[in-house]
């Protein structure tokens, strides 16, 4: 199990590769491969109802928790985070994020992730305003900016969503604590500094890290290449 002493340091840039689009047959082996180069694995939980895919849930997250050999980022696309987003926490996930669209208490949430030891992060899709998470940010850690359409691997980048991350990093930084900006959807080589020059400081790579005969390869070039667009 991963706790709260494994998070790593919250200065600089994280990838946080996504296995979405590994082989989940394989899913331990899949994970050890990023393991050495990543800060987080990104777990993307799909319930078929919030969003028209489904993928794995708990148990198969408890079980994986139980080696894991990096810190866990879990994003759930659920549409019951009230009753289930604290208990990913309580299995073990250094970080949970659940989407604003789908909350009924959003503050009620971040609240019970915090309480089980993990970072508490708000999702919000292309189509909604950012501005929706601002009053949350007394009890946030993390906003993810997504910059697809949420429920599918292998899309392609909405470059449209940069002045939204601009936006969420401003929130950030006015909140006065260490709240990361992520970003989450067609994120590779091409578009990576574009984030970090707009105010993201952790991405999620999916294909572009598990399509690569070397993932752990493509995770330190990720990070070479947002590093040295990060505004200093």
């Amino acid at each position: 199990m991963c706790d709260k002493a494994d998070y790593p340091d919250p200065v600089g840039v994280l990838i946080s590769p996504s296995v979405l689009n590994s082989d989940l047959s394989r899913l331990t082996d899949e994970v050890g491969r990023i393991a050495i180069a990543a800060d987080f694995v990104h777990l993307d939980v799909m319930d078929n109802h919030f969003v028209p895919n489904l993928t794995f849930g708990l148990p198969i997250i408890e079980s994986l928790l139980r080696n894991c050999p990096v810190p866990a980022d879990c994003h759930l696309m659920i549409a019951d985070p009230d009753r289930w987003a604290p208990s990913y926490a309580e299995a073990g996930a250094a970080s949970v994020t659940f989407h604003v669209e789908t909350a009924r208490s959003p503050e009620g949430i971040c609240r019970d992730i915090r309480s089980a030891g993990a970072r508490a992060g708000v999702a919000v899709k292309p189509g909604t305003d950012v501005e929706e998470v601002a009053r949350l940010m007394p009890g946030l850690d993390m906003i993810l900016i997504m910059t697809v359409e949420p429920g599918f691997g292998g899309q392609s980048f909405m470059a449209d969503m940069l002045p939204k991350i601009k936006r969420a990093r401003q929130l950030a930084e006015s909140a006065g604590t260490d709240v990361w900006v992520q970003v989450d959807g067609g994120i590779d080589a091409s578009n990576i500094e574009l984030c970090a020059s707009a105010g993201a400081n952790v991405f999620v790579a999916g294909s572009a890290v598990f399509s690569d005969p070397d993932p752990a390869a493509m995770v330190t070039r990720l990070r070479h290449l947002a590093d040295g667009a990060v505004p200093r």
